[in-house]
């Protein structure tokens, strides 16, 4: 296992690489920046002292200069400085990163406890009442885009009913560290939560009914049960662990789809995260902040993937990856 984990984390480093490369030649590709964007914005700045500017931080200098010298900053965890908000990334991305960790955690323990058991429901009563209802269920959500449903659910629990707040993780009128505050960010989480885990609970609903469907026919079980095993024993013990490996391995794959998920999320509900942020800097050519955000993207896709195979081999003794 040990021996699996290195290699697979030394095959991630030309894999950054690359992906640092594609990323530095698409930002230089893209029309304009957010020094010339401060023209129109700022009638303060001038052309003259925008060519200052881009003189002084090296936007002048040969492309592989600035990408070697980006790659220096990286490396010794310095992001840049993000020219729309004069502040260095590394701290604009700290007020918004446990904000999408956080929502991302809660859409994936929301969407565990809503698939998990529509999946053994309709994985064990098969053609039943209930599965129909669970598989036309399923074909709704895979068919609903993500930022359809999060409109929905924004527009009918957030201004219809005004039960929940449409915008923002905390209110502001409350203090940081009581348990107003705390009930406020519980509040705000909850909408964009709901709708990114309606949505995902789809591949995990379809992946484990059609495993136990399989498992449940093969020779292993129909021994169980002519050994006289109690037909609970039987669903517990070897078909739905059985079951469960194909979910597991799924894990880091749902990660990164969360991370993607985001984007739409916290720009829909104006939730304060990375996903907004990374929305916002495209807009306005904040490349400095894209490039970190994308390296992040790349970084945390690679890791998911990792962590897929890391839990498979660990849960199945009979796959020998190493």
């Amino acid at each position: 296992m040990f021996k699996f984990i290195l290699r697979r984390i030394l095959t991630m480093i030309p894999q950054l690489f690359i992906l640092s490369i594609l990323i530095f030649i698409m930002a230089k590709a893209m029309p304009g920046d957010a020094l010339t964007g401060q023209l129109v914005s700022n009638p303060k700045m001038d052309a003259k002292t925008i060519l200052e500017l881009k003189q002084k931080l090296g936007m002048f200098d040969p492309p592989y200069v600035q990408y070697v010298r980006w790659i220096k900053g990286l490396v010794h965890g310095d992001l840049g400085l993000s020219m729309i908000h004069q502040t260095k990334v590394t701290h604009l991305l700290a007020g918004r990163m446990w904000n999408t960790v956080l929502l991302s955690g809660a859409i994936l323990i929301l969407s565990y406890l809503i698939s998990i058991p529509l999946g053994i429901v309709g994985g064990r009563w098969t053609d039943s009442w209930a599965d129909k209802m669970i598989v036309g269920y399923n074909y709704l959500t895979f068919a609903t885009p993500l930022f359809i449903l999060a409109l929905i659910v924004l527009f009918i629990f957030g201004f219809i009913l005004g039960w929940f707040p449409t915008s923002g993780s905390v209110d502001i009128r409350v203090e940081n560290g009581t348990f107003a505050y705390y009930m406020s960010k519980l509040d705000h989480l909850i909408l964009p939560a709901f709708s990114g885990a309606i949505v995902s609970t789809t591949v995990t609903i379809q992946y484990l009914r059609n495993e136990i469907i399989d498992t449940k026919i093969k020779d292993f079980v129909k021994t169980a049960r002519a050994k006289g095993v109690n037909e609970s024993k039987v669903y517990t013990n070897h078909i739905l662990r059985n079951s469960f490996l194909p979910i597991a391995a799924f894990l880091g794959y749902e990660i990164v789809y969360l991370i993607g998920g985001s984007v739409f999320l916290e720009t829909i509900y104006g939730y304060p995260g990375i996903g907004q942020l990374f929305v916002s800097s495209i807009l306005q050519r904040d490349f400095s902040v894209v490039t970190a955000l994308v390296m992040i993207f790349g970084l945390a896709t690679l890791i998911g993937t990792l962590l897929s195979d890391i839990i498979l081999s660990a849960v199945d003794p009979r796959i020998r990856i190493e």
